[in-house]
């Protein structure tokens, strides 16, 4: 059986379910003469005739049934294993370790770590929350691969130097107001209209929150500090005043909160990046990609 090769397995199954050289060799792209040879070599191999040629093409004698039958699950199999291979060839393996600010984590970060999961089964995923400064010194020290950081536009208010930076949301900044707010039936309101309003903001070990009041309003009354957004939108639920809320955690929101946009024509406005080390490894890469697929379907 050491002469029966694979050209010979698709040969002898083609000519089985065409009755015919002629159809085989058009159908493989083999002149009519390759296929003949073929089929001489596989028969000397098992030795037994495989075909009866007849006047009009050829007819599988008992032999050949049997010889094409598993002719045809050999080369099914292969076909298979090669998939196979080549499906664990795109899978990504190994470890990445992923940061992300809390208005990431609220929805964009959970939903592409469900895709990621999906696409790559074997991929071990480690997940850290943190401050845009606290992420971004994790990854430089190389305790992270990739950080989901909010920078504002204009100056550059954190250091991304030798980092890839890729944006995945040109993410407006909206209000969360209690429900039964005056402006809560409005889909958009003037930055202005937000200046007598009492808000809840984001305490951070340096106090300099990164959502605090709307960025242009000029000593806005801070009511209330929390860190996490849970407690920001339940003091909003309950009445205590207002807080911002990006617009990729606006799904986050509880069913008490309404969330509107903000007209301001003075702000200049905020992206969520995915920012890593230059180099990228293959799991790293697998993150943002995830990542840039949830994010288009938050746009």
């Amino acid at each position: 059986m050491t002469d029966v090769t694979l050209v010979g397995l698709r040969v002898v199954r083609e000519v089985a379910a065409t009755g015919s050289f002629s159809e085989a060799a058009a159908s493989l792209g083999y002149t009519q003469s390759a296929v003949s040879r073929q089929v001489k070599v596989v028969e000397s191999a098992v030795g037994a005739a495989l075909f009866e040629r007849k006047a009009r093409g050829v007819t599988p004698t008992e032999a050949g049934v049997a010889f094409a039958r598993h002719a045809a699950d050999v080369l099914s199999s292969l076909d298979a294993a090669v998939r196979e291979v080549g499906a664990l060839r795109r899978h990504v393996t190994g470890r990445v370790t992923f940061g992300a600010i809390p208005a990431a984590a609220a929805s964009l970060v959970p939903r592409a770590l469900a895709r990621l999961a999906a696409e790559h089964p074997r991929l071990t995923v480690d997940f850290v929350e943190d401050s845009t400064p606290g992420l971004l010194r994790r990854l430089r020290s190389n305790r992270l691969d990739i950080a989901v950081v909010g920078v504002c536009a204009g100056p550059q208010e954190h250091d991304l130097d030798g980092l890839r930076q890729e944006t995945l949301l040109e993410d407006d900044l909206r209000v969360a107001l209690p429900r039964r707010h005056p402006l809560a039936t409005r889909s958009l309101v003037r930055a202005d209209e937000l200046r007598h309003e009492n808000w809840i903001v984001e305490s951070t070990a340096d106090g300099s929150p990164s959502y605090g009041a709307w960025p242009t309003l000029v000593q806005p009354a801070i009511a209330h500090q929390a860190r996490a957004w849970s407690t920001r939108l339940g003091m909003v639920a309950a009445g205590l005043g207002v807080c911002l809320l990006p617009g990729m955690a606006v799904p986050s929101a509880p069913a008490d909160v309404r969330v509107v946009r903000v007209e301001d024509r003075h702000w200049q406005g905020r992206a969520t990046l995915a920012v890593t080390k230059e180099q990228r490894s293959a799991e790293t890469g697998a993150a943002v990609a995830a990542l840039r697929e949830q994010a288009a379907e938050l746009r």
